[in-house]
């Protein structure tokens, strides 16, 4: 591990590129959607350095099919927020659900001055499509690969940064924490435990995160947890010092035998910040989606996700005896509960997926990778269904962040799946996910740059559209920010020169276990996994 300088390149694919202690502005674990989107955010010349645990590509973000939703018009509102609503049993956080929404059209407008490429109608204007739970198409999208389409650009994008680095193949194992920068920390961190409104786990001042120590992650490690990579030679291990941390690591989908995620996704973030007096919120809200491509019963790693838009545009769900059985557009837990009780009722390990309602050209086009996927196992989804099974897929819980994506511990956030901004309640509304990841990542940028002193210029405010809000029964009056322009990630990027059946169980893999030596909650999020019955 070297020791006497300074990293002097955007990327740096080898751990061995950091010297032992070295200092930054902001340090982000994790370079998903969120993770990409918060360094793009920053202002300019913020030196920022980003982890990742396993290669730059290995992350969900990369993954997702279906698309991101927008709010297409003030008067869609009301619907997108009941829709949102109900999905989440109504215990979803007011407050983030209408930051959300009026984000949403800038979050969509700044991406495709990145230059991300988004399907558009004959006339020109942007194509929407419709899924699960949504009462009308509001959904954008870049065929079936709208997380690749998105993640590959934002990725591209902040590699033409020259104050971001990235290193892959390194690990948070722990936070860096000074109780005196705590005390000394004056208005800012007043301010943030205010907008938290959620008591400390601990009396007095919480001690202020300063960084992060950081491990080499060797080939075949990566699914391995922090608390596990702990145990390496200290030799190995960095400190690295920051203003801010930024936890965006994504979900937790490692712990179960079945996920659509990557497997190095073990819920790290959530078990270092809990030991650092941060507070977690919803452990038990998991989200297992309904139709995962079944490949047997000795099929290993990550399951392959069938887009729920491909119901969206036609695509319905058979029994055993080539029978409909339940409404394929109601929320995620509704169709999966449906499901397992037809795989009951059959004895099959499986339900089948028909595409006989949806037109050739359209499997081919809109749902090209899925398409291939589907015949390289097997299957032409052109003239028979498919056998699906469902699968977890989404962690609606994590760290309990504010309107800021500020954590309870002073200096930390966390954004994306990591994070628990109460968007959606106990169960997420389709194509949420990607769009919450953008909203409240720019959120934490904006306020790292305006509460952690950093040496550079802070300008604008997070854009938040005050055309949109509630007419009806979701009419707020929500102290919120009515501002219509702010600075954009673009705009950073413009300054920087860029471009004018059932497989085992959906319950924890069986070493997904905890010592009582780990974190707390490492047993949480176990515990959770293997004694309730998951949001279905």
């Amino acid at each position: 591990m070297q020791t006497d300088r300074d990293i002097t390149s955007p990327i740096c694919s080898q751990a061995g590129c950091l010297p032992r202690d070295l200092t930054c502005d902001v340090v982000i674990v994790g370079c998903g959607v969120a993770g990409l989107y918060t360094a793009l955010s920053l202002p300019q010349g913020t030196k920022t350095i980003m982890l990742s645990k396993g290669a730059i590509d290995e992350c969900d973000s990369m993954l997702a099919q279906g698309g991101i939703c927008v709010l297409p018009e003030a008067e869609d509102y009301d619907a997108y927020t009941e829709d949102t609503m109900r999905a989440g049993h109504y215990e979803n956080r007011r407050e983030s659900v209408d930051i959300l929404l009026r984000s949403s059209r800038s979050a969509i407008n700044d991406l495709l001055a990145l230059g991300v490429d988004l399907e558009r109608a004959a006339d020109g204007s942007l194509a929407f499509t419709r899924e699960g739970a949504h009462s009308r198409p509001r959904i954008c999208y870049h065929a079936d690969v709208t997380g690749q389409a998105i993640t590959s650009k934002l990725l591209e994008r902040v590699r033409e940064l020259p104050w971001v680095t990235i290193v892959e193949h390194m690990a948070c194992i722990d936070l860096l924490e000074d109780a005196a920068a705590a005390e000394a920390g004056g208005a800012a961190d007043a301010a943030a435990a205010a907008a938290n409104d959620v008591a400390s786990p601990a009396s007095g001042v919480a001690p202020r995160c300063t960084g992060v120590v950081a491990v080499p992650v060797t080939e075949g490690a990566s699914t391995r947890k922090a608390s596990e990579l702990a145990g390496r030679a200290p030799e190995d291990s960095v400190n690295i010092h920051a203003r801010a941390v930024v936890l965006a690591t994504g979900g937790i989908g490692g712990l179960y035998e079945r996920s659509t995620n990557y497997p190095q996704l073990t819920g790290d973030a959530c078990d270092i910040a809990a030991a650092h007096g941060a507070v977690l919120e919803h452990m038990d809200y998991v989200q297992i989606h309904p139709t995962s491509l079944y490949e047997g019963p000795q099929a290993t790693g990550r399951a392959f996700l069938i887009s729920e838009s491909c119901r969206g545009e036609g695509a319905v769900l058979l029994n055993r005896a080539g029978e409909r059985f339940c409404d394929e557009l109601q929320p995620r837990d509704v169709v999966t509960a449906a499901i397992q009780r037809q795989m009951e009722l059959d004895d099959m390990p499986y339900v089948r997926l028909s595409f006989e309602r949806v037109p050739d050209d359209v499997i081919r086009g809109h749902f090209a990778n899925i398409y291939e996927h589907c015949l390289a196992a097997g299957y032409d989804l052109c003239h028979e269904p498919i056998p699906v099974v469902p699968a977890q897929h989404y962690f609606m819980g994590g760290i309990h962040v504010d309107r800021d994506s500020a954590t309870t511990v002073p200096g930390l956030y966390a954004v994306g799946e990591t994070s628990c901004t109460g968007v959606h309640g106990k169960n997420r509304l389709a194509s949420n996910s990607l769009l919450e990841a953008l909203v409240f990542a720019r959120r934490a940028a904006f306020r790292i740059a305006k509460g952690e002193s950093l040496p550079v210029e802070c300008v604008g405010e997070p854009p938040l559209d005050g055309r949109h809000r509630a007419t009806g029964s979701y009419r707020s009056g929500l102290d919120v920010l009515t501002r219509d322009e702010g600075a954009s990630p673009a705009g950073t990027a413009a300054k920087a020169g860029a471009r004018p059946g059932a497989n085992g169980t959906c319950g924890p893999r069986s070493d997904a276990r905890t010592a009582a030596a780990e974190y707390d909650a490492a047993a949480l999020l176990v515990t959770a996994g293997n004694t309730r019955e998951e949001v279905r």
